[in-house]
């Protein structure tokens, strides 16, 4: 067995997904107090165990996920192809967010910043009213970045300036990756550190904006009603697994790499710890300025109808404050509700602002960017937020690269012969062409399936199949043994009890309540459609059976390896009328399988 060279960072492991990135449409995308009850259940019972299971896993057998989990069983070489699958499919239109990112981030450099204010209309004689009917901020995000159609059935046209930054981007990422893990080392240095310290700088002077208070108490006071919904569930989950990479077949390359002796199960522990800190830590800047978005709006709505009372009634100014407002429209009302019903005024409620601040990709581009124009200095605002989420879009995309590089290596459908830089380039060319859909007018609505099926259930089935091949067909007992071989210590209770019951069990009833909740309801998208009678409400509509048939298909094709591979061998088996054992008992050890690997010599 030829040799894994030590990569150029000290600790493989350290390179996943970043979880204040986190998966682009599952970011707070439900109440944020309740979304910490599954999303911390999540990770003690599937995050921190199969973790631990994926890295020693790639530590014991020094190979990447498709050989690993063929070495295991034949039968469950389809785990490892399926982990391909899903990397392929989030890393087509993954880089396309560093794209909208990296447009936003060129236009922080104008003054004022172009989400400010709404362009005059062509006759320049007023506003625009696609602009003057929604805000600035929807305006540029929804015309001027994406060009949206009204409908997911018209494409549009490719938009050039996004063009440009997804070729910008690919080519980013194949430069950063150009010779696989060796590359992908330096270049984490500067994308792991980097959003770490603008993250500090929006800690510091997020807590010292108005509502800040407010913001986090929003995202510190659960809503349990809404933890009936298994969509909340599946969110967290999926969560779990982007901020861990887990069930992306990454790991496990990154893993093979480290010492035989490499303690993984305080590895795991670490790391996920680690990484819900850091998540806990990017939620509170994140939601002071949230916080202060919603204290500003509830303020102007406020003052909105102070204005429109005081005119009406002819009350001298500063009679009516925001502290007295409740009172006044409360003696107003007594006295007189007819006329103050006449000047139908706004419902302000801070909640509902605090509500409006919590919607998937929108938390970005739309949400925090109107909440930075509001600030002072809000062009340095901007481009630090930028470079953050860039940075952490770029290490989420080596994890994703890295799972797609080695198990095509490990296939053998591609020559041994073709230089690394090579295969780089030519899986990052064929990504940018793909992901030119993505692009066009309907590119958007194009993401949110890919996000929604091709990224979520596939990942639930894979780690399904993960455990079940440790715990039932390896066996648990054998598994100890390697782990105890790595760390001197055998699996605790902890480590045997979710791999065999909780951690499969969950994720089956995951699976098995969202997949019944889908069928009972047809899947529907929120359109930006300017000609719609409430506009700007989205539109809400239902997919035509076309793209119902590809949404199907996308979270089915992963998952549809691991039956296939399993029935090839089967067959294979049957022909040849042999009959060996499922795992032969003595096949394989941890401590035989790196017995005969040539280590480098450490440091």
């Amino acid at each position: 067995m030829a040799a894994r060279k030590n990569p150029a960072s000290p600790d493989c492991l350290f390179r996943s997904h970043h979880p204040e990135m986190g998966q682009p449409n599952h970011l707070t995308v439900s109440k944020a107090g309740a979304f910490l009850i599954p999303y911390f259940i999540a990770l003690i019972f599937e995050g921190i165990p199969l973790l631990h299971l994926e890295l020693a896993l790639g530590q014991c057998l020094r190979k990447g996920s498709i050989n690993a989990w063929h070495t295991i069983s034949p039968y469950l070489g389809g785990v490892g192809v399926a982990s391909l699958m899903v990397s392929i499919l989030v890393s087509l239109y993954y880089n396309t967010i560093l794209t909208w990112v990296m447009w936003y981030f060129i236009n922080s450099f104008q003054e004022p910043l172009p989400w400010s204010i709404c362009p005059l209309n062509e006759n320049r004689t007023g506003l625009n009213e696609e602009c003057y009917e929604s805000t600035a901020v929807n305006y540029f995000w929804y015309r001027k970045t994406l060009n949206i159609t009204p409908d997911v059935t018209n494409s549009g046209m490719l938009q050039w300036w996004l063009v440009l930054c997804l070729a910008a981007c690919w080519a980013i990422v194949y430069l950063c990756t150009i010779r696989g893990i060796e590359t992908t080392g330096k270049a984490i240095y500067v994308t792991a550190i980097f959003p770490y310290l603008v993250l500090t700088i929006f800690l510091i002077h997020g807590l010292t904006l108005p509502g800040a208070t407010e913001g986090l108490v929003y995202l510190f006071t659960p809503n349990l009603n809404i933890l009936k919904n298994p969509r909340v569930w599946l969110d967290a989950a999926t969560q779990i697994f982007f901020s861990l990479s887990l069930a992306f077949g990454g790991l496990i390359a990154f893993s093979s790499y480290n010492p035989s002796k490499n303690d993984c199960e305080k590895d795991a522990v670490t790391v996920a710890v680690v990484n819900s800190i850091t998540s806990l830590y990017a939620s509170i800047p994140v939601f002071s300025v949230l916080g202060f978005k919603a204290i500003t709006g509830y303020w102007d709505c406020l003052d909105r109808n102070i204005i429109s009372v005081i005119n009406e009634y002819d009350l001298p100014e500063q009679s009516i404050t925001r502290q007295n407002y409740t009172d006044w429209i409360t003696f107003l009302n007594s006295s007189n509700p007819e006329k103050l019903a006449g000047l139908k005024l706004k419902s302000c409620d801070l909640q509902e602002f605090l509500d409006q601040s919590v919607s998937g990709s929108g938390l970005a581009f739309i949400v925090f960017t109107q909440a930075i124009i509001l600030m002072p200095g809000s062009q340095a605002w901007a481009i630090l937020f930028f470079v953050m989420l860039f940075s952490l879009g770029l290490s989420s995309m080596f994890g994703n690269i890295e799972g797609v590089f080695t198990p095509l290596l490990e296939l053998q459908v591609i020559s041994k012969s073709i230089p690394k830089e090579l295969l780089s380039g030519i899986i990052c060319l064929a990504s940018f062409l793909f992901a030119l859909c993505f692009t066009l007018g309907s590119g958007s609505y194009w993401i949110d399936i890919f996000d929604s099926y091709a990224g979520s259930l596939p990942l639930l089935v894979i780690a399904f199949f993960e455990v079940i091949g440790i715990a039932y067909v390896y066996k648990i007992k054998r598994f100890s043994k390697d782990v105890k071989w790595m760390t001197g210590r055998k699996l605790n209770l902890y480590w045997q009890i979710t791999w065999r019951f909780i951690s499969p069990l969950l994720l089956l009833i995951v699976f098995v309540a969202f997949v019944t909740l889908q069928i009972q309801k047809t899947p529907t998208y929120a359109a930006w459609n300017p000609k719609y009678e409430h506009f700007p409400v989205k539109e809400q509509k239902a997919y035509p059976p076309w793209v119902q048939a590809i949404c199907v298909l996308l979270a089915a094709l992963p998952c549809i390896f691991i039956p296939l591979v399993a029935l090839i061998h089967l067959i294979k088996r049957m022909c040849k009328r042999k009959d060996p054992s499922l795992v032969p008992p003595e096949m394989f050890s941890c401590q035989e399988v790196n017995s005969n690997f040539p280590h480098p010599p450490q440091k």
